[in-house]
């Protein structure tokens, strides 16, 4: 009789988790680069997945986030006050701005923009120790101070999704690579937590299961409550309705590129829990 050994999740919100975190990164950042290293003067402007983003402005965006990131590092370091938070209801439309204020750059200098901050960022993480890791505080212009770790699995999503979003704009349809959804997997609870619509979930409860399938997966129960989503993994079985996907389409629902995920029992209550979340 031979028994089946499931992998053992790598936690990369623990130290230990680190190099297996930005090994990721740095392969879904070559991606990224490769995708925009074959862009010439036209295919520059067209449009992405990301609706309002063209080919430059996804460029425009990973160097808005990574040179805001080098300069809160710096700022925390220097114990330096840092504003409040601005929240997340508003992120959207900032990222927007942020993202096409670099219009006026040429293709060649704002990737090269892009590498040069980048790498200065990669050069923070490496350095990283592992009590840094989880207890160094870097304050995030939108949800206030965040633990060292949530700063790459931030690149993570960007590099991979904003990849996705280029190249369904270039008519390249492919999922995420099994690496990064899968590394992706728990972040998007807290995606889901942090972006629920107060006026949608104004009066609203429920409970319901998520299952997501492949190796690193499982089922996970969550509850919305007085506004508050929480999760924990367990049974999901006396849920009224459980969404069912694959690490792929779990990570690109959870940020809005299309409404993946089969759901199973009340349709009437998927169809509500759908509509609770805004876009970021």
């Amino acid at each position: 009789m031979s028994v089946e050994v499931r992998p053992a999740r790598i936690n990369t919100m623990a130290p230990e988790g680190k190099d297996h975190l930005l090994k990721v990164v740095r392969k879904e950042r070559q991606t990224f680069y490769d995708l925009i290293d074959g862009t010439d003067d036209e295919t520059w402007k067209t449009p992405t997945a990301c609706t309002e983003w063209e080919v430059r402005d996804q460029v425009g965006h990973l160097v808005d986030v990574t040179e805001g990131y080098i300069e809160r590092f710096a700022l925390a370091r220097a114990k330096q006050p840092f504003p409040d938070g601005l929240g997340l209801p508003g992120m959207a439309g900032m990222l927007d701005t942020g993202s096409k204020r670099f219009r006026s750059s040429s293709r060649t200098q704002l990737i090269a923009r892009l590498k040069e901050s980048s790498n200065k960022l990669f050069e923070i993480f490496d350095a990283l120790t592992p009590e840094q890791w989880t207890g160094e505080l870097i304050p995030h212009v939108y949800m206030g101070p965040l633990p060292t770790m949530i700063y790459p699995a931030f690149q993570l999503i960007d590099y991979s999704v904003h990849a996705w979003d280029i190249r369904a704009g270039l008519g390249q349809l492919q999922p995420l690579s099994e690496d990064a959804a899968n590394t992706l997997m728990p972040y998007m609870f807290i995606v889901l937590s942090v972006t629920v619509d107060a006026e949608a979930a104004k009066g609203f409860g429920a409970t319901w299961g998520v299952r997501i399938s492949g190796e690193q997966g499982g089922s996970w129960k969550l509850e919305l409550k007085d506004g508050k989503l929480t999760y924990e993994e367990a049974s999901v079985a006396a849920c009224p309705v459980v969404f069912n996907f694959d690490p792929n389409d779990w990570v690109l629902t959870a940020y809005q590129r299309f409404p993946g995920g089969a759901a199973i029992g009340d349709r009437e209550l998927a169809y509500k829990i759908r509509r609770l979340f805004f876009k970021i």
